[in-house]
């Protein structure tokens, strides 16, 4: 690991990835099934995979070869495994990912860099508001991170809002982790159980799950209602159990870095070819010092800007905006192409709106239909029409909306064996995203 390595030039960068890059083309060469049998079928030399632009004559990794092949994806024999961890696949059923000690080491390196991008040091405390069981990933990475920097951590886990504040109050926390809808119930129980929100040791928030800003880094909705009552910092990170690897946000709050040790990444079009800097396209990514099941040109499906210009921090990295959709929950309304983060952003803006959930469906013609389903304490025609004429103000469309009970809602974002909130559900692709 280099960790010096993100505040050289951006050429010393490159030279240093694809130094990296063929030791893991070779690593995949002698012991992964998958891309033994890829390299044959397609005939590729790996000496001639020198530079970073070279990839593009590797054909890309889906979600389904990982469905379809997930054992041949493992580089390691099993005993060699220590963590288990899981993943929802494209077809319905899990995808296992398979971490080896060394893997595990990796993900620690990977988060305590994180933290360390977010401004967090050894001095502070930091409460996790995420599971660390039920096979996820991510609540383990940030235990594993916390520890190898030397910082404090206290294991809440999901939910409660009582139990939060009861640590917060106890033990003085300066960072919280966690899904940013969620501080909004930590505010409101503030609120109705008289909780000063300025006289109390938080200082920021490392957000996970959700987007808090817009495409050109301003806080969105969501972020404004949170730091309007709380006058925290908030951090956005991004990462995926397929990378094992986080992008998250600095000072300058500018885009999620990449961290050049654990992972090259793309952003193509739909022919697969990069696009040009600070256009939309699919995140592609190569993962890095992986042991037990590196992944080599994984489309993630997740829609991103990348920008290269160095950032102020001092760092010269890759950073990448929030994740503007999924790619396969692009959505054609009314002649309109639409990302639910668009409508998460639109929704937020109403304080009466208590709890949602999206739901995309095809219609008969097969064309994509759009239902908004709502709680709120005014359900009136006067507040739907308000609703709708926001959307079409801001979003060009008018989308169905219903009301709902709350506890209806709620349901419909917490399915058997959910892991966090569901907030889009897709019909189209029979996908809970």
């Amino acid at each position: 690991m280099n960790p010096d390595i993100e505040r050289q030039s951006i050429q010393d960068i490159k030279s240093y990835q694809e130094e990296q890059l063929t030791i893991a083309l070779r690593y995949l060469q002698e012991n992964s099934p998958f891309y033994q049998k890829l390299f044959k079928k397609h005939n590729i030399d790996l000496s001639e995979i020198k530079t970073l632009e070279d990839l593009v004559k590797i054909p890309t990794t889906t979600k389904d070869d990982l469905q379809q092949f997930n054992d041949d994806f493992l580089c390691v024999p099993k005993k060699d495994i220590i963590d288990y961890v899981t993943t929802s696949g494209t077809l319905g059923e899990p995808v296992t990912f398979a971490l080896t000690d060394k893997d595990l080491n990796r993900l620690a390196y990977n988060e305590s860099r994180s933290f360390t991008c977010a401004g967090v040091d050894s001095n502070d405390i930091l409460q996790l508001m995420t599971t660390m069981d039920r096979r996820f990933m991510a609540g383990l990475a940030y235990f594993l991170g916390a520890r190898k920097l030397g910082a404090s951590i206290i294991r809440v886990g999901a939910g409660v809002p009582e139990l939060q504040w009861d640590s917060i109050l106890k033990f003085n926390p300066t960072y919280l982790i966690g899904v940013p809808s969620f501080l909004l119930k930590l505010i409101d129980h503030a609120k109705k159980h008289a909780i000063s929100l300025k006289d109390n040791s938080i200082k920021a928030a490392i957000c996970i799950g959700e987007p808090i800003r817009n495409e050109d880094f301003s806080l969105n909705a969501l972020g404004q209602k949170i730091t309007k009552d709380w006058n925290i910092e908030l951090f956005s990170t991004y990462a995926s159990t397929e990378m094992s690897t986080a992008f998250t946000e600095c000072s300058a709050q500018q885009g999620g870095h990449l961290i050049p040790e654990l992972i090259i990444a793309e952003v193509l079009d739909e022919n697969f070819q990069p696009v040009l800097e600070g256009e939309l396209g699919e995140l592609t990514i190569t993962t890095l010092a992986v042991e037990g099941l590196p992944l080599l040109r994984f489309q993630t499906g997740d829609m991103v800007r990348a920008y290269q210009k160095p950032c102020g921090c001092g760092r010269n990295t890759l950073r990448l905006s929030s994740v503007i959709g999924r790619k396969q929950q692009m959505i054609k309304y009314k002649g309109t192409t639409l990302y639910p983060p668009a409508l998460l952003n639109a929704l937020n803006q109403f304080e009466a709106i208590e709890s949602f959930v999206i739901e995309l469906k095809h219609t008969d013609l097969g064309t994509d239909d759009l239902i908004i389903k709502i709680a709120t304490h005014e359900p009136t025609e006067a507040f739907l029409q308000e609703v709708q004429d926001h959307f079409r103000a801001k979003l060009r469309v008018k989308p169905t909306i219903e009301f709902h009970d709350i506890a209806a809602i709620q349901k419909l974002q917490f399915p058997a064996r959910s892991r966090k909130p569901v907030l889009v559900i897709d019909h189209r692709n029979k996908l809970h995203e």
